[in-house]
């Protein structure tokens, strides 16, 4: 990554499907000024001709809706930068500096893989529990290393993106952003949770999408299958079972989702490329055994 005076560089992916006529633009505008950066921005049409794109910013456009981490990875081949930022297309960034706070961090440690500010509701200021990156999600003011990250608001060095493959683009959706975590650690990174850096997005439902429970739970499977150690594997996919039959009280989507635990067990997750025992060790001197 650049030093000295140099400014930072930095690749921002936003992805589009035409069905965000009042956030997209807002979501750009708070994008574009960003200050103390040189930043390239490019949105893809996931499945569709971008529409309500500022002038000047480039685009891409896809026939089929390819998933989120394919989006994202098709994005970050198309822009430049020594950071690359992933930004949902209905958050805002409240503060001109938000970009060059993150890349900073990049900047002034080379061990740093990605860098996560914290989400907040825009209007009520909260911080979900699935946006904090760590178990302990009581506190979402308390800043550091983590071991996952909420995938939609992050910035990651460009080298380590590289290096660990990108977003497993088969997954489509959901649990992309732990599968990339495991890989950056593996690969020698770290994460860092900043949550004096604030991004405002909406404090929606995941279960809102119609294969919530399906895709979560196929792509439970192969985020163990694809990443840990083979004795790992079943402990992982047990303490999620119980952590299902725990939480989920609705029996359809109970039934719903062992149909996609068992459609992950069938096959699908890709070449195995299992982390080191030391990468087991450090993610679990860091907080989290990547067995939960």
């Amino acid at each position: 990554m650049s030093t000295g005076a140099t400014r930072p560089t930095v690749g921002a992916v936003v992805l589009t499907m035409n069905d965000r006529p009042e956030e997209l633009p807002r979501a750009m505008a708070s994008l574009l000024a960003q200050e103390g950066i040189d930043l390239d921005v490019v949105v893809v049409g996931n499945g569709c001709t971008p529409e309500q794109v500022p002038p000047g910013v480039r685009t891409v456009t896809l026939a089929e809706n390819a998933g989120i981490p394919e989006g994202r990875n098709i994005g970050a081949a198309n822009v430049t930068g020594d950071c690359l930022f992933f930004f949902d297309n209905d958050a805002i960034l409240p503060t001109a500096d938000a970009l060059a706070r993150l890349a900073a961090e990049l900047r002034d440690d080379p061990t740093l893989a990605y860098a996560q500010p914290r989400i907040a509701d825009p209007d009520t200021g909260v911080t979900l529990r699935r946006w904090v990156p760590r178990l302990r999600a009581s506190d979402p003011e308390r800043p550091g290393t983590v071991t996952v990250m909420a995938e939609g608001v992050v910035m990651i060095r460009r080298s380590a993106f590289d290096t660990a493959g990108g977003w497993p683009g088969h997954f489509f959706l959901f649990h992309e952003g732990i599968d990339l975590a495991w890989r950056l650690w593996n690969h020698g990174g770290t994460g860092r949770y900043l949550p004096e850096i604030v991004v405002h997005h909406p404090a929606t439902n995941p279960a809102r999408h119609a294969a919530f429970y399906r895709l979560s739970a196929r792509n439970r499977v192969w985020l163990a299958r694809r990443n840990l150690p083979a004795v790992l594997v079943p402990l992982n996919l047990a303490a999620w079972v119980l952590l299902t039959l725990w939480r989920i009280r609705d029996r359809a989507a109970l039934k719903v989702s062992f149909a996609g635990f068992r459609e992950g067990l069938h096959g699908g997750h890709g070449p195995r490329a299992p982390m080191s025992w030391r990468t087991v060790a450090r993610l679990t001197r860091a907080g989290r055994p990547p067995v939960f």
